[in-house]
C-alpha cells in the first residue's frame, strides 16, 4: 500500500516522477545506458542538465543576469560558500530557525554578524516583523521556510544591500520575485527532487568582491565557468528534478501549485483549528505552508504517542514533530496529494470522537 508520505525530507516525489526515473534508471531514452551510467560531459546528459535550467529559468521566470548551478554538499555547504565569496567585512542575517542559526555560525568565521532580527524568545514560533537592515552589510541572508518550526516568509523584501535566500523547503511552491534576489539557493529533498543535488540561482554582479582566496570548488565563478560541470554533478538526483520540473510546468507553473497548496494548508489548518484536542504552534500570520506544525493541547497530552500511533495504522509516515517542538508536523510539499491531507483530517475527527471530553 502506497503510504502517506508527510517527511519533512527527503520527502514526497510525484508518482509520474518516481516512475519516469525508475525508467531512466534502467535505459535513458532508449539509448542503452542507464542515466547512472552516462559521462556527465556526454552529449545525452547535457541535454539532462540544459532542460533542467531552461525550465528552473522559465518556471521562476528568472531574468537573464542569473546563473542556475546545481552542486553537492546541500545547503549546508551553501552556509559557509556564501560568505566564503559574498562576506568582506559585515553581513546581516534574520534569525528565524535551526538553519539560520547553522548560517549564522559559519558566516561568523569570516567577519562580523549582524543578526537584524530574531524570534528565539518564542521558540521561533513567529516571524520578526520590526527590524532595520544595516545599509553597510555586505548582504542580507533569510531562510524563507522554517520546516521544524513551520514558520514561512511570503514576502519578497525590498532590501538595500543583496538578499541572499535559503530556499529548500518552500521553492517552486508559489511565484518568486527573483529580481529582488541576488541569491537563492536550497536542498533539492523538498519541493525538487531527492536528496543529492544543491541549486544554487545567483546574479552576475554580486561575486569577485571579497579579497581572500577563495578555494577553487567553493568559488561560485568556477561553477558559473564550467556550466556546473567543473566536476562530477550529481546526474541521477538532477534528471529526477527535470522530471519534478516537467511535472510541475504541465501542471500549470507555480501559481497554479500555489493555489494547490493553499487549498491543503487551509483544509488542515481548518481541522486543527476546530478540533478540541488539537492546537498549532505558529502565529498565525507566520505559519507556513508547507511545513504544518501542531501538537496535542494541555488536557490530552498523554494522547500524543497513541495518535501518531493511530496515524501510522492508517498509513501515514513522518508526521512525528521535531524534537524542538513536539506533537506533530504534517510536511505538505507540493507532490503531496490533497487526498493524503484529507486521509490526516478524517484521522483527527476520528481520533476526536473516541476522546473528546
Amino acid at each position: 500500500m502506497k503510504k502517506h508520505n508527510f517527511s519533512a525530507g527527503p520527502s514526497v516525489l510525484s508518482k509520474e516522477v518516481i516512475e519516469n526515473t525508475a525508467k531512466a534508471v534502467q535505459d535513458l531514452n532508449g539509448i542503452g545506458l542507464s542515466v547512472m551510467e552516462l559521462s556527465h560531459r556526454g552529449k545525452e546528459f547535457q541535454a539532462v542538465m540544459d532542460e533542467t535550467v531552461a525550465l528552473f529559468k522559465e518556471l521562476l521566470d528568472i531574468p537573464e543576469n542569473y546563473h542556475v548551478l546545481f552542486l553537492g554538499g546541500g545547503a549546508s555547504m551553501q552556509f559557509c560558500m556564501i560568505p566564503f565569496n559574498l562576506l568582506n567585512k559585515k553581513a546581516a542575517y534574520l534569525e528565524t530557525g535551526t538553519w539560520a542559526k547553522k548560517a549564522i555560525k559559519e558566516a561568523k568565521g569570516f567577519g562580523e554578524v549582524d543578526v537584524a532580527g530574531s524570534s528565539a524568545d518564542k521558540n521561533f514560533n513567529f516571524i520578526p516583523k520590526d527590524f532595520k537592515i544595516p545599509e553597510d552589510a555586505d548582504y542580507f541572508h533569510i531562510t524563507t521556510n522554517n520546516t521544524i518550526f513551520g514558520t514561512e516568509i511570503f514576502e519578497d523584501y525590498d532590501s538595500p544591500v543583496p538578499l541572499v535566500a535559503d530556499m529548500s523547503s518552500d521553492i517552486f511552491s508559489r511565484p518568486v520575485d527573483v529580481s529582488k534576489y541576488a541569491m537563492i539557493y536550497g536542498g533539492a529533498q523538498k519541493n525538487l527532487g531527492p536528496a543529492g543535488a544543491t541549486f544554487v540561482i545567483i546574479r552576475d554582479d554580486i561575486l569577485g568582491k571579497v579579497d581572500r582566496f577563495i578555494p577553487t570548488m567553493l568559488n561560485y565563478q568556477t561553477h558559473i565557468d564550467q556550466g556546473s560541470m567543473f566536476n562530477t554533478p550529481p546526474c541521477l538526483p538532477i534528471y529526477t528534478c527535470m522530471e519534478t520540473l516537467r511535472w510541475l510546468k504541465k501542471l500549470g507553473g507555480v501559481k497554479v501549485m500555489q493555489k494547490m497548496n493553499h487549498e491543503k494548508a487551509d483544509l488542515l489548518y481548518g481541522e486543527i483549528e476546530r478540533n478540541p484536542l488539537f492546537e498549532g504552534t505558529a502565529e498565525k500570520d507566520s505559519r507556513s505552508i508547507m511545513n504544518i506544525c501542531f501538537v496535542m493541547k494541555p488536557e490530552y497530552q498523554e494522547l500524543e504517542k497513541e495518535f501518531l500511533e493511530f496515524t501510522i495504522s492508517k498509513g501515514m509516515v513522518g508526521l512525528k514533530g521535531h524534537r524542538s517542538v513536539g506533537g506533530f508536523r504534517a510536511s505538505t510539499y507540493n507532490a503531496l496529494p490533497r487526498e493524503s491531507v484529507q486521509a490526516l483530517v478524517d484521522a483527527m475527527q476520528e481520533f476526536e470522537k473516541k476522546h473528546a471530553k
